[in-house]
């Protein structure tokens, strides 16, 4: 999108202190520990881009809070490579670089912000090679230390930690469906006919490459099949996000142009929890 329609979607330039004003209006505090998501292009024309949302964000939670990103890794073997011929296996298994949690690029999917934050002086990015996270503040070790190998988005993971230190999540801008924190209602709701899926990727151990398997719920086509109480062509968790905005959970309002939403971290993963037994429990 050009510049011109951004500025008339924003009316205008969104600065750093006008973006402060408004998530502290929205209801953001100093000294929250916040999970964040960002559709940058719905906020409208922000003057220094994605480092002058973290700044505002940093200005408002303050030195005691703590701001946390899912990065992921954009470059990480497929998880199909396993199924590739075999010479081909071999030549990804000789030479692919193990992750690299100062260096391995975040899933472009995830937007623009994540790869800027894990960039900032003093942040912290988990282990994990498919399910980092970054985290900035001073909360960013206690988040990102010792992610599990297994179940990333179970007990022990950023997001459990997250709602343990009564942490809150913000879109600014982005879809209910964006809200991960869902993946760890999944990982934790007693529901049967949960869908795991295993693969393998390169991590660093001891100075030395090594090819790692992992197993976790099926984070990207979903960890349900939610087909039978789900409409077609709707997103799981977009459908949950809306019923949990319908109960009266979270506060919305505009942080710049965008449509925005801040809700506590526990509420989304108990409302998950619910839901997904509730719905698929029988």
């Amino acid at each position: 999108m050009d510049v011109s329609a951004l500025l008339h979607r924003s009316g205008g330039p969104v600065t750093r202190s006008g973006l402060a004003a408004d998530l502290a209006d929205l209801g953001l505090r100093e000294g929250d520990t916040v999970m964040f998501h960002t559709r940058l292009s719905a906020v409208g024309y922000v003057a220094g881009g994605p480092t002058t949302l973290i700044n505002a964000l940093l200005d408002v939670v303050g030195s005691r809070g703590t701001l946390l990103v899912p990065c992921g890794w954009n470059d990480a073997p497929p998880y199909d490579f396993l199924t590739w011929p075999r010479p081909w296996r071999e030549r990804v298994r000789a030479e692919h670089p193990a992750f690299d949690p100062d260096l391995s690029e975040s899933d472009h999917d995830n937007g623009r912000l994540p790869e800027v934050l894990r960039r900032r002086p003093g942040a912290v990015r988990s282990r994990h090679p498919d399910v980092s996270f970054a985290a900035l503040g001073a909360r960013a070790e206690e988040l990102t230390a010792e992610h599990p190998w297994d179940d990333p988005h179970g007990p022990g993971s950023p997001l459990a930690r997250l709602v343990a230190a009564g942490g809150r999540v913000l879109l600014l801008g982005a879809p209910l469906e964006t809200l991960t924190l869902l993946h760890h209602a999944e990982a934790i709701a007693d529901a049967p006919n949960k869908i795991f899926v295993s693969y393998e990727m390169p991590i660093e151990v001891d100075g030395q490459r090594v090819w790692r398997r992992f197993s976790d719920i099926d984070s990207e086509n979903g960890a349900f099949d939610y087909s039978s109480v789900v409409p077609a062509g709707e997103d799981p968790f977009g459908v949950i996000g809306a019923e949990l905005v319908k109960a009266g959970f979270g506060r919305s309002g505009l942080v710049g142009a965008a449509r925005s939403h801040l809700f506590e971290a526990a509420d989304v993963v108990d409302f998950g929890v619910r839901w997904i037994e509730e719905k698929l429990g029988g």
